[in-house]
């Protein structure tokens, strides 16, 4: 009888130990430098990270970037420089609860803040009056819906856009296909605190390498990178408050993909086909039915859910074209 609980307790104590604190990984020199070439804000008493690097001579042009769920502005350092050679200037956010930002908990999350923290970096940065090109991705792209419809009904503070780009986002509810333990820290009030606090490497790894195409997987230092970004801040304990957002595209699907059929900016969507989140060809048949106004790139058939890392050439080569287009 002894002998059983010491088995339990050599099983329980490791078990503890991990739910209550595992020190976060420490940041990669790629990790650091990225970092160190960002900048804080202050969005109602919190600190938002953000990159703004001037580019190129001679435009007026201005981009902002919007990452998805659950990574970063990190996820755009592939086509950085790239960017910074067609754009005056390039901007990037990690959006609350992400990345280098601040991570509150308790706190509800919504696309709607989001939206007003990318108008709070605008009027920071002096903006306010700029027309500017937003391009986003994933959770990105309903915040960028959020930011088109504010900017169409005219509302105080909105953003004066010149183009939405768009890539593999689950803009429909109804082809939106979240992985298995998104919907279990969603919809799961008993078991979230308990996910959240369990979720390690290697299952961070092989949820993300599930939405990478079998042959554009990001490499080790690349999983760690993004794991690393997750675990800043704690922002692992902050995912099921994050991932609310699921229920709000369903709650407000009329107000965002509305605007999304009926707006005159120009609109493109860049789309990778392999996307298990968001499958070919159901979410981009319905794409094309409902946004007649918008041009499509379907990118190579092995390239999924993280365009702008899978393939940063493609990728870049149907935002210039585009860009150039109007």
């Amino acid at each position: 009888m002894r002998e059983w609980w010491i088995h339990v307790g050599l099983i329980c104590i490791p078990l503890v130990a991990v739910y209550l604190h595992i020190p976060p990984p420490q940041l990669s020199p790629a990790l650091q430098k990225w970092h160190g070439a960002g900048k804080v804000f202050h969005f109602r008493g919190w600190k938002i990270f953000y990159r703004d690097s001037l580019g190129a001579l001679g435009s007026s042009d201005v981009i902002i970037l919007l990452h998805g769920f659950p990574t970063s502005s990190y996820d755009w350092s592939k086509i950085w420089d790239p960017l910074t050679q067609r754009f005056h200037r390039v901007i990037a956010l990690d959006f609350l609860g992400f990345g280098f930002s601040d991570k509150p908990r308790p706190h509800k999350y919504s696309i709607f803040e989001q939206a007003s923290v990318v108008e709070a970096l605008v009027a920071h940065l002096g903006l306010s009056n700029q027309r500017v090109n937003l391009l986003s991705h994933d959770y990105g792209d309903t915040v960028a819906l959020e930011l088109l419809y504010r900017s169409d009904q005219n509302r105080t503070g909105r953003l004066t856009l010149n183009s939405l780009c768009l890539s593999n986002g689950g803009l429909f509810p109804e082809t939106h296909h979240p992985r298995l333990l998104q919907m279990l820290l969603k919809d799961s009030s008993f078991l979230a605190p308990i996910l959240t606090r369990l979720t390690n490497f290697v299952i961070f790894q092989k949820g993300i390498g599930e939405v990478f195409g079998p042959y554009t997987q990001p490499t080790d230092a690349e999983f760690w990178d993004m794991w690393t970004g997750l675990r800043y801040n704690d922002g692992n304990l902050v995912l099921d408050s994050i991932l609310q957002y699921i229920n709000q595209r369903l709650k407000h699907r009329e107000r965002w993909v509305g605007v999304l059929t009926s707006t005159y900016v120009p609109l493109h969507m860049i789309y990778g086909p392999l996307d298990p989140v968001n499958p070919h060809p159901q979410f981009i048949r319905l794409y094309q039915k409902l946004v007649q106004r918008s041009t499509v790139t379907i990118l190579d058939e092995h390239i999924s859910h993280y365009p702008q890392l899978e393939d940063p050439t493609g990728f870049l080569n149907a935002y210039f074209n585009f860009i150039h287009s109007f």
